[in-house]
């Protein structure tokens, strides 16, 4: 139990520290050596646990977007309507890129952001099993008639795609964008998109 503790505690170790040099030197100093120097851990411990540097990015991708998520959907498991839940989901979404921004950009400034909206737990590393499909949260409102029956991974491009690209845009250019502005305007927007046609707009 012991030694299981002592491999968790690295794991987590090297997770921060990770992400801690991502978010001070951004993708061209997120090394190998950048992050075993500053975690403390030894290389070997790192490939140990990860099986190597590509391993330990794609599991800071699903640990980052496994975080936004888990806020995100939280939101939408205690809304009544598929309305009100898409706009739990945008507004906590968007919330939680602007008051974790090392998160933020990790998901949207590493190699592994191109997987944001589409299948991310196709993402080497990442394990179907244990992502939060967002489409599951909406299912009993797919059953239910107030939202229209699409295809899963489309489903969820349409409520994470919109999302995701405000939040992108607002990183890197935090000028050109309002995510308050964006929050109202996309919830409605997105609703619109996957409601289904006898659903009350």
């Amino acid at each position: 139990m012991a030694k299981q503790s002592r491999g968790e505690a690295t794991v987590e170790r090297l997770l921060t520290a990770a992400l801690e040099v991502f978010a001070a030197s951004g993708q061209a100093g997120f090394t190998v050596n950048a992050v075993t120097k500053a975690s403390g851990v030894s290389l070997g411990s790192l490939y140990h646990h990860f099986g190597s540097f590509d391993g330990l990015a794609a599991a800071l991708y699903g640990h980052c977007l496994g975080q936004t998520y888990t806020a995100a959907l939280a939101s939408v498991d205690r809304s009544r309507t598929a309305r009100t839940g898409i706009r739990a989901f945008v507004t906590t979404y968007l919330r939680f890129i602007q008051e974790n921004p090392a998160v933020a950009r990790y998901l949207h400034g590493s190699a592994y952001s191109s997987y944001l909206a589409v299948d991310a737990d196709r993402a080497r590393g990442v394990e179907p099993d244990h992502f939060p499909r967002v489409v599951d949260h909406l299912r009993r409102w797919v059953d239910s008639g107030e939202i229209a029956h699409l295809p899963g991974p489309l489903l969820e491009v349409l409520v994470v795609g919109p999302v995701a690209v405000a939040a992108h845009r607002w990183l890197a250019t935090p000028e050109d964008i309002d995510l308050n502005q964006a929050a109202r305007i996309l919830s409605d927007r997105i609703w619109a998109s996957i409601r289904a046609e006898q659903a009350v707009s």
